[in-house]
């Protein structure tokens, strides 16, 4: 466990300049890079425009392939399963579209799996005539394990997705639990990890996922314009690809034909950023280091700390639900609007989150919320940050009574 006055905390906030200027409590937006992910992307370019693109990819190949290592380091796979995104839901939708679908097909998800992916399903059913199922919520609040085992059951779908830590809640999926009951199955099984890379372990085999999704902007503390697509083997050996290839994804054999690469790099394009992929592989080296259990431990006592004192402020509404809660605290003030908080606390340099109800539609409309604020502290993150984040909201709901 990290602990609130150790040096190891003390040599990270040292690492992450961004501290000085603001409390950055928004973590699950996107995190404060380290300085050493800052300098290695800064310096890629200036080796660029030194050297000119291309030479500069050529000599620095190394690192470059050093991302993809770090990665199946991280997820517990190997580093030929990882595909470079530029964000996860580019990810996530080259994985979609790798589906062959059918009409009838069907798609098992949640009420609480992200806006983006709600739409892209919607798309697919209005272009395809796939169904989309949702499963229920236990009482507790998360996806009920059994509505989806019971729905695999009655409806046995293409895939399943689910979305590990919901963008709008502090809740933590089932998603090893899901994972076994698709693997039992043999049903193609897409985890959307945007928030939970970084935050907290990842085992690609003990989740038994066939895609995983995330971004390095939030959690993982690395650059804006990233991210990255976990493939299993079984996915490469089927022959599913994206929608679409080029020269990079795939080889031009003759007139008439080509071959797909055999490795996860199918599922990218040639043009990639690669300051960005040399700044991101930084990025997983330094949460390496940290220690994602530590990390997992530290985010959520911070996490817990601040629900405990947002809870203390009369007329706020915490909208946490689930047995399991990690480091997005989410709460709301009924009958009022989310504008004036959010420039309170721009004035006071601290950086929270908020969104509109479109955000979440059926989670904030089974909570009765019409915007969610999201209060997101990171291991560099202090409880002296945290009780100044929480004091101004006081202050705010207090005056504006």
């Amino acid at each position: 466990m990290i602990q609130e006055n150790s040096d190891s905390l003390h040599r990270w906030r040292e690492d992450t300049p961004g501290i000085e200027k603001q409390i950055h409590l928004n973590n699950a937006g996107s995190a404060l890079p380290p300085r050493q992910v800052l300098n290695a992307a800064v310096d890629y370019l200036v080796e660029e425009a030194g050297r000119g693109g291309y030479e500069t990819a050529a000599a620095r190949q190394s690192e470059i392939n050093g991302m993809y290592e770090a990665l199946g380091r991280m997820l517990n796979t190997d580093p030929g399963q990882i595909a470079w995104m530029s964000s996860a839901t580019d990810g996530y939708n080259r994985a979609l579209t790798s589906i062959r679908w059918q009409t009838g097909d069907v798609i098992l998800t949640t009420i609480n799996d992200y806006a983006s992916n709600q739409i892209a399903f919607m798309q697919l059913r209005e272009r395809f005539g796939v169904k989309v199922i949702r499963a229920e919520d236990d009482l507790r609040g998360g996806v009920s394990v059994d509505s989806m085992a019971e729905l695999i059951r009655v409806h046995d779908p293409k895939l399943v997705a689910v979305t590990h830590i919901p963008t709008n809640s502090g809740l933590i999926q089932p998603v090893e639990a899901i994972g076994e009951l698709c693997e039992n199955q043999d049903i193609l099984y897409l985890v959307d990890a945007c928030q939970s890379a970084g935050q907290l372990p990842l085992d690609v085999r003990k989740i038994r996922c066939d895609f995983l999704s995330a971004t390095f902007r939030k959690f993982m503390r690395g650059p804006r314009g990233g991210g990255f697509l976990y493939v299993s083997p079984k996915v490469l050996e089927s022959g599913l690809a994206p929608l679409v290839l080029d020269l990079h994804s795939a080889v031009w054999t003759e007139p008439d034909g080509y071959r797909m690469q055999d490795d996860a790099k199918r599922f990218e394009l040639w043009e990639k950023p690669y300051a960005l992929m040399v700044s991101a592989k930084a990025a997983v080296e330094y949460a390496l280091e940290v220690g994602l259990s530590d990390i997992e431990l530290r985010v959520r006592d911070l996490a817990g700390y601040a629900r405990g004192k947002l809870a203390e402020i009369p007329g706020l509404k915490s909208l946490d639900k689930g047995t399991e809660l990690g480091g997005i605290v989410t709460f709301t003030f009924p009958n009022a609007h989310f504008g004036e908080l959010k420039d309170h606390l721009i004035a006071g340099n601290i950086n929270l989150s908020f969104a509109p109800k479109f955000v979440a539609v059926i989670d904030l409309e089974n909570k009765g919320a019409e915007w969610v604020g999201r209060l997101s502290p990171h291991y560099y993150n202090t409880r002296e940050e945290v009780d100044a984040a929480v004091e101004s909201i006081r202050a705010w709901a207090i005056h504006s009574r």
